[in-house]
């Protein structure tokens, strides 16, 4: 973080980055002297209402960043800046977009939590676009030109007010993380799973475990329960109760009901009930330190693709059993009519023995049985999200598998989940077969291999 005394001194001079919130109203020209080096601009938290015609002097911008401040419309200066490619306005007051104000080069582009009752037509020119947030918006349509951004691989539409989803969408060749909870055409959903009501003057909190989009979780000591000691230590996830990048806490708490138990997913043991603030809760098992992160979320550079740590590396019966384990819960989530729209390696933990389990359900979306229609192409969207995951555990291959044959049919495997028809992908339950023939021919290659040394 700087200060505006930094910058207004010079000290900032030929800085790459730059994050100011000061409670600036207006937009300091100081910054448009860093022209020449500036590439990242954060004014997040701020009260700007506007920005300056001469923006475009800095010739090198790539990443802006004007969340949480007081904008009521998308300053179409932006559009003349030549290389910017990731824009965010969380949480401003946006209500209006005008034609061509989007840079026709953005790749990721963030509107979340705003006042949008409509896109520009001129959306659809935005042929690089990859992730597009806009949940929490009062969108009823998505121009129809938008089907010409064919790139879009991430697009979050939850807790809008679309009557429909467009037929368009389920034919864009690349998107593989889609939600839409929250909207007309996706009402709440009865479920035939329940969840148990857990008061919550019976749990005491410990240490505070992670915090994401849409709550935080803490380890907890659960006093009345009816089970061993270890058994007791349980984990609470309190919503915040905010409309979020993927949705609202309402719409994942729905769907984590509607997802019911799968031995690959954390367990939830109940919902929290009489809280002081009144604020939403999830009681679940606790995860064993032994469990970790698969792998690291996307970076400004990767956009839409999750990152590893250098070294990382899989053995080939890993990659199985984690590929196997992934497949089988997305399998269970979908006979269940749930998507679960971040189907990502950073939302896999795994252990030594790389059992997997698939957490955070933010982006999930219970469909039900209202729009069974588009049950096989929704489907068939978190599949190909699944070959990216796919394509992840085979780059990362530890170098001394040479079970080539088995290697291969995982390629074949990843190719078929990554085709651009998204119909002719396969469907979980066929990847699950797939999966399972693989690992027996990795078996009995081992087998072999085994008894000639």
């Amino acid at each position: 973080m700087h200060t505006l005394e930094q910058l207004k001194s010079g000290q900032l001079k030929g800085i790459k980055r730059l994050k100011i919130a000061s409670g600036l109203t207006d937009f300091p020209a100081e910054i448009l002297e860093l022209a020449d080096s500036l590439e990242i601009l954060d004014l997040t938290g701020n009260h700007l209402i506007q920005l300056p015609d001469d923006l475009v002097k800095l010739k090198k911008l790539r990443i802006a960043f004007f969340s949480e401040n007081d904008f009521d419309h998308f300053p179409p200066v932006l559009a003349q800046c030549p290389h910017l490619e990731m824009i965010g306005f969380k949480a401003n007051r946006i209500s209006f977009i005008a034609e061509d104000a989007i840079p026709a080069q953005v790749r990721w582009l963030i509107l979340t939590n705003n006042q949008i009752e409509y896109l520009p037509k001129s959306i659809g020119k935005c042929h690089r676009l990859q992730k597009c947030m806009l949940a929490g918006n009062k969108l009823t349509e998505l121009p129809t030109e938008m089907a010409a951004c064919r790139n879009l691989q991430l697009l979050r539409i939850s807790a809008n007010q679309l009557e429909t989803l467009p037929r368009w969408l389920f034919s864009l060749p690349h998107l593989s993380w889609l939600a839409f909870s929250g909207n007309p055409c996706c009402p709440l959903q009865q479920t035939d799973n329940t969840l148990q009501e857990l008061d919550w003057a019976d749990f005491e909190l410990d240490t505070r475990l992670g915090e994401g989009a849409s709550g935080v979780i803490y380890k907890a000591h659960w006093r009345h329960a009816d089970v061993d000691k270890n058994a007791a230590q349980v984990a609470i996830k309190i919503f915040k109760g905010e409309v979020t990048s993927d949705g609202s806490p309402a719409d994942e708490l729905n769907a984590c009901i509607a997802a019911g138990t799968h031995p690959n997913f954390v367990q939830v043991l109940g919902k929290i009930c009489n809280h002081p603030e009144q604020k939403q809760g999830l009681v679940l098992n606790l995860i064993p330190p032994s469990f970790k992160n698969l792998g690291g979320p996307p970076s400004f550079e990767t956009c839409t693709r999750d990152t590893y740590p250098g070294g990382t590396s899989f053995s080939l019966t890993a990659a199985l059993a984690i590929a196997a384990g992934v497949a089988a819960a997305a399998a269970h989530l979908h006979t269940q009519n749930v998507m679960h729209g971040d189907l990502y390696a950073h939302n896999v933990l795994i252990n030594e023995q790389a059992y997997p389990i698939l957490g955070d359900f933010g982006a999930a979306t219970s469909y039900g049985n209202s729009i069974t229609a588009w049950a096989p192409a929704l489907e068939r969207i978190e599949v190909r999200a699944f070959g990216y995951l796919l394509d992840d555990l085979l780059t990362h291959l530890a170098p001394a598998d040479t079970d080539q044959a088995t290697c291969l049919a995982l390629v074949q495997l990843k190719e078929a989940c990554l085709q651009e028809d998204v119909l002719q992908r396969p469907g979980f339950r066929q990847i699950a077969e797939k999966l399972e023939q693989a690992a027996k021919m990795h078996r009995q290659a081992t087998a072999v291999t085994d008894g000639y040394q």
